[in-house]
């Protein structure tokens, strides 16, 4: 399977400009741009997108709804793999979508699709962006944000996209049998063993993160004992973005 690549300097979002691909009917298409002016995040959230950065989403179509709920933590594995392969870097992966580096985030994902009755994906796109080559960051977002650059790693955007969509198609592969990109998911995810901190709205609770389960979920045990695990909502963990306390 190719990837139909588009490149492009500038966009709004490689994710919107996938979208509008997938209603004109492409399929195994990859966008890449040097900047975004509107980048997105999970949550709602804005991404900030300078040059510098890596900047890409792939879009095909046709995903069970079996295989959904596991795309966004296997495309976390794919980073991680490209970006060893390309620099060295060895990165974690902060439940459910962040790697990090350093205990600081250095790349976001964002998937977006179309549902169909039976609950699979008409169409699905996976946004990657990943901090490469920039110097600094703003103000609010400097604790918290890495770039391979300012952590002493050398490779191009491009040179990473390369390997990175080799690491994607290698994961579309995976979806039906995932069990060994599972575990080195798992043997990534830095919440594993760690105190943590369970985010829903306004209510926050502390607990313990003892596994990932089979559909990716976190399980987590609470300071009364209770036990859950977590498939939405946003999970902190002691000693990374600045929770401390």
């Amino acid at each position: 399977m190719a990837w139909d690549i588009r490149r492009c300097d500038e966009v709004d979002s490689t994710n919107n400009v996938c979208k509008t691909l997938a209603a004109q009917g492409a399929d195994n298409t990859a966008v890449i741009a040097r900047r975004q002016t509107a980048g997105k995040g999970r949550l709602g959230r804005s991404f900030r997108s300078p040059e510098g950065g890596l900047y890409l989403s792939v879009l095909w179509r046709g995903c069970p709804a079996g295989q959904l709920l596991t795309v966004t933590p296997l495309a976390a594995v794919a980073v991680c793999r490209a970006i060893e392969q390309t620099c060295g870097a060895v990165c974690g992966i902060k439940w459910c979508n962040d790697v990090v580096l350093n205990g600081k985030k250095l790349c976001g994902i964002l998937t977006e699709s179309s549902l169909r009755p039976d609950g699979g994906a008409e169409w699905l796109v996976v946004g990657i962006g990943v901090n490469v080559a920039q110097t600094a960051f703003p103000p609010d977002i400097a604790d918290v944000a890495a770039s391979l650059a300012m952590q002493g790693y050398s490779v191009s955007p491009d040179a990473l996209a390369e390997v990175l969509l080799e690491q994607l198609t290698a994961m579309r592969q995976a979806l039906p049998h995932p069990q060994a990109w599972r575990e080195e998911y798992r043997r990534r995810c830095v919440n594993l063993g760690r105190p943590v901190r369970v985010l829903r709205g306004d209510a926050s609770r502390q607990a313990m993160a003892l596994d990932v389960d089979q559909q990716f979920g976190l399980t987590v045990r609470y300071e009364n004992g209770e036990t859950e695990t977590v498939r939405s909502g946003e999970v902190s963990v002691r000693g990374l973005y600045g929770y401390i306390e």
